[in-house]
């Protein structure tokens, strides 16, 4: 016989093996469960239950319920006599006490009588012939010869009295039977009476406990949820059985005992609806059974109080109602959820209802109308136990699809996980990676994957692991911007912290961070010659100050080119631009180091020229004005001649951008004038720099809530060239008065008005304090035709500032005819229809109107004929050294014969002297205004004089108006044209 070889010996071996696996796997799989079912099976039907017991005999007993307040033995036994005999009595949830008598029957042996009845909380009973007492019990404790036993209450006693009275008194819904018992068998009825309180308490309480564990480990507090209703169901059980007057072996207070049953129920129903809803919210939701549930949820916290307020009796009839209909509403519920969705859980659940909604129904139509034999057929403990099994099956059921929910979760995230677009990775404390997906892969160049060998290291540098690995564990999720090893590619890193390992996503934002650098370049920079825009000059002005405030000096500049404008409109912008690099690279060559050019507007540029002593920055902007002018500028086969004109300021701390730029600005537009040769320098301390603080802070006052505080006004007499002594008329004139009394005139208060848009508030205050003081003085101004007025052309185009011009010409209307509004040639022509519309308006309060400054447009004349104006106030340019220029003699000349032609009057401005005013005579013009007559003048100055002409002083002026108040010589007469006054 050949001999094995050890590669033989060790297959023959294995497949011994194998063998055994296989039959020990049939064995416990299969053989083992069927067996312990099949021996069950045969246990249940054909052995004998050694805990069967028999004997028991129903007694008949006469019944009286006790409706006095106190009743003797003795006279409960005569009416308990006078009744018929019966097997049973149901109390129907009546609580007065009963009285009954029974015969025992003869029988040999020891005897026990059971009152097996759960509902009774005591029993008292007397032999029926003496009267003397055998005892008395209640739930825990007993006398006499009567005990608490099992659900109710037993006598025993030898030998048994020939007749019974005895008293009892119920909770609930009660039935009273007697039984009589051999003592033997009585004991074994005790026995398996424990014996099945214990089976049930014990098989719920693990089985409660096995999946509060299991829920508890998977953490999931359906099943929690399931626990407890299984403990609740339990307690449902022990109730109908009698067993619920223990627990886990140990007696419950007889106080307690009604309350616990009661507060049993309430919850188990609670727990039951929660339940239903956990497991079929979502069905629950989809067949609109949310309000019929949400009744039910809001019914729950009253049951729960009246059970534990509410007595006993009072109670039930409350919960059967309420649960009868609550269960039929879920019933109903179930079986269209079944229907509609073919749902499993909610078959298993359904039946589990079922049997819980027969069995109630078994309890309440027993105990409502004595159908005692329904008990017989379904119980609360049959039920109880049918439909736990049910339910778990309904939760095994949830578990089994919550499972492949997950698995095909799980299986979805491994998909998505392989094809998602960003890179996935986990990385060990060590900075290995232990899993990445084909992204991060692709990102990272890693031909060959090995878990726990790649390093973070070989991709990035140490520096951003330990940044990261600082981050994960100090903050609950990380996010950094890093850069690969090579620097050639840019990620964003996201990662937290999860069971000892760091999880992440990585990101290539490589084309992103490019476009970000390009757009913030965009943002800050000019896209044409690529130095700074305003926007990036304002931020490196911003980034500057701060050595200011460390008493570092800076200097900024202003450069504007000169005539540049023909280059674009002789030979197009793309000239023009090509010029304007050039000229930012010939800038950028005369600067240092963090001196930055910026372009603020067309032709306009700011140079910063941070830590630059003033000394420095005039030697650099010099250098410039110089080199923008000194070569001319070649663009193709062409060439442009170039210059510039800088304005050099010296910026103070604490000085805004905006503010630093306006005065540099300013500087400017004084070198464009010829001064400096090309370059005007403000160091600090310059009286460009007060002037502007001082127009900024009069622009601050007047933006203030007491703008008109310190305004007031003066008034500058006009004087009638045909009759000086017969009127009294003049111009108001606006003021501001400094806190140190200084008088400012109106032009810087109108140009801060206007630049703080309050020019409608100030014209709105000077005409209602006009005319409230020529309305207080009428009688002191007999003399006065008209007061002129000026109106700012901000205030003309506010339609709030005219709405209010008219109220208020409408509350001085008696004195609004002698206010003359004077309305800038400029203005009034900006927008004509807008203008003549306030002129017709005004003129129907009877105010006059008068165009200030005409002559100094282009377009005068051709308009004139448009605007229904009273009075033109000739230009002061016209009238000054008039008679050093014959041009100006001859245009007054004509806008006098203009004007009388359209039936209008003339005001000539700055007469300053008696040949000027004498001139204006000849020519014709109504009326002169100017130092020749007075300067401006308080009102009450005013109130002094008759006419303007009492305010003169100077005497070549006061012969005069001597001689023009009389005739005029034929030569006179021939070129001046008299005019009645308006």
């Amino acid at each position: 016989m050949p001999i094995p070889t050890p590669q033989r010996r060790s297959s023959l071996l294995a497949a011994a093996h194998a063998a055994v696996e296989r039959v020990l796997k049939l064995f416990s799989y299969y053989l083992i469960p069927l067996g312990i079912g099949l021996v069950s099976f045969i246990a249940l039907v054909f052995w004998n239950d050694q805990y069967r017991t028999s004997g028991d005999v129903p007694l008949s007993m006469h019944v009286a319920v006790q409706t006095e307040e106190a009743l003797d033995p003795r006279g409960a036994l005569a009416r308990v006599q006078a009744a018929g005999l019966v097997t049973g009595h149901d109390t129907h949830l009546s609580e007065a006490p009963v009285w009954f008598a029974v015969e025992p029957m003869p029988r040999s042996g020891a005897q026990v009588i059971e009152f097996p009845s759960r509902h009774a909380l005591d029993v008292a009973c007397w032999d029926a012939v003496s009267l003397a007492p055998l005892g008395n019990a209640v739930r825990g404790a007993g006398a006499g010869f009567i005990e608490g036993s099992k659900a109710g209450f037993a006598l025993r006693m030898a030998p048994m009295p020939s007749e019974l009275l005895c008293r009892a008194n119920f909770a609930g819904p009660a039935r009273l039977t007697v039984l009589q018992w051999p003592a033997d068998q009585y004991a074994l009825s005790v026995e398996q009476y424990h014996r099945k309180s214990g089976l049930l308490d014990g098989g719920m309480v693990v089985l409660a406990l096995f999946i509060l564990i299991t829920a508890l480990i998977n953490r999931q507090p359906l099943y929690v949820l399931f626990a407890g209703w299984l403990v609740l169901n339990l307690r449902v059980a022990a109730l109908s059985a009698g067993w619920d007057i223990q627990w886990l072996g140990q007696t419950i207070p007889s106080d307690w005992l009604l309350r616990s049953r009661s507060i049993g129920i309430t919850l188990y129903g609670i727990a039951t609806l929660t339940l239903y809803q956990a497991l079929l919210k979502d069905h629950i939701a989809a067949l609109r059974y949310v309000l019929p549930f949400r009744i039910m949820q809001w019914l729950c916290m009253p049951m729960l109080a009246a059970a534990i307020l509410l007595p006993y009796g009072v109670y039930l009839p409350l919960l059967w109602v309420i649960c009868t209909c609550c269960f039929s509403v879920m019933t109903v519920g179930l079986f269209k959820i079944i229907v509609e969705s073919r749902n499993r859980v909610a078959a298993w659940f359904a039946a589990s209802f079922v049997v819980s909604f027969l069995a109630t129904i078994a309890e309440v139509a027993s105990a409502a109308l004595g159908m005692r034999e329904l008990l017989g057929i379904i119980n609360s403990v049959t039920a109880a136990l049918a439909s736990s099994l049910l339910a778990a099956l309904a939760v095994a059921e949830q578990m089994r699809s919550e499972t492949e929910q997950r698995e095909a979760a799980q299986q979805e995230l491994e998909h998505a996980y392989q094809a998602m677009p960003v890179g996935l990775f986990t990385l060990d404390m060590y900075g290995h990676f232990l899993s990445v997906n084909p992204a991060l892969q692709k990102m990272l160049g890693i031909s060959s994957f090995n878990a726990g060998r790649t390093a973070w290291r070989q991709f990035f540098t140490e520096s951003t692991w330990t940044e990261l690995h600082e981050q994960v564990h100090t903050q609950a999720e990380a996010e950094m911007e890093l850069a690969s090893r090579d620097g050639s590619q840019r990620f964003l890193v996201s990662a937290t912290l999860a069971r000892s390992r760091i999880e992440g996503v990585l990101q290539d934002t490589t084309e992103k961070h490019k476009a970000t650098e390009q757009l913030q370049f965009m943002a800050n920079n000019d896209p044409l010659t690529k130095v700074f825009n305003r926007r990036g000059i304002e931020q490196e002005f911003q980034l500057a100050a701060a050595g200011l405030a460390a008493g570092r000096p800076m200097a900024l500049a202003y450069v504007d080119l000169d005539r540049f404008k023909l280059i674009n409109d002789l030979f197009g912008h793309a000239a023009g631009d090509e010029v304007l690099k050039q000229v930012c690279e010939r800038m950028a060559t005369m600067l240092a180091g963090g001196q930055q050019i910026g372009r603020v507007g067309g032709d306009e540029f700011v140079i910063l020229m941070p830590e630059t002593a003033i000394p420095l920055a005039s030697i650099i902007c010099r250098g410039i004005v110089d080199r923008l002018g000194s070569t001319p500028y070649r663009v193709g086969d062409k060439a442009f001649h170039v210059r510039g004109s800088v304005g050099l300021i010296e910026v103070e701390p604490s000085i805004a951008m905006k503010d630093a730029i306006s005065t540099a600005d300013r500087a400017c537009r004084e070198a464009k004038t010829g001064q400096g040769d090309g370059l005007v320098v403000y160091e600090r301390g310059a009286e460009a720099f007060r002037q502007r603080a001082a127009e900024l802070d009069m622009v601050a006052r007047l933006s203030g809530p007491n703008a008109t505080d310190c305004l007031l006004l003066e008034m500058q007499p006009i004087m009638s060239l045909g009759h000086p002594r017969e009127s009294l008329n003049f111009e108001v004139l606006l003021r501001m008065r400094e806190p140190d009394g200084r008088i400012v005139p109106a032009g810087a208060v109108i140009a801060a008005a206007e630049k703080s848009g309050r020019a409608s508030v100030i014209d709105r205050w000077v005409m209602n304090t006009t005319l409230s003081w020529i309305a207080e003085h009428a009688e002191q101004l007999g003399n006065t035709r008209f007061v002129c007025m000026n109106l700012s052309g901000a205030s003309l185009n506010d339609e709030r500032f005219v709405q209010d011009t008219f109220e208020i010409l409408g509350r001085f209307v008696h004195v609004a005819s002698r206010l003359c509004l004077e309305i800038t040639e400029s203005v009034a022509l900006h927008d004509l229809d807008n203008t003549r519309r306030f002129i017709d308006q005004a003129r129907s309060f009877g105010v006059k109107v008068a165009l200030d400054d005409f002559g100094a447009g282009y377009t005068s004349f051709s308009y004139l004929k448009e605007l229904p104006a009273d009075v033109l106030k000739i230009d002061g340019n016209f009238i000054k050294n008039i008679n050093a220029h014959p041009a100006n003699v001859a245009i007054v000349e004509a806008i006098v014969s203009l004007a009388g032609n359209l039936g209008m009057k003339t005001i000539a401005e700055w007469a300053e002297d008696a040949a000027t005013v004498q001139t204006l005579s000849e020519i014709g013009v109504d009326y002169v205004q100017g130092w020749a007559v007075a300067r401006s003048l308080p009102p009450e100055r005013i109130l002094e004089a008759r006419s303007a002409a009492d305010f003169i002083t100077d005497p070549a002026v006061q012969e005069l108006v001597k001689v023009l108040g009389t005739p005029m010589t034929p030569h006179l007469a021939s070129v001046q044209k008299i005019r009645d006054l308006f």
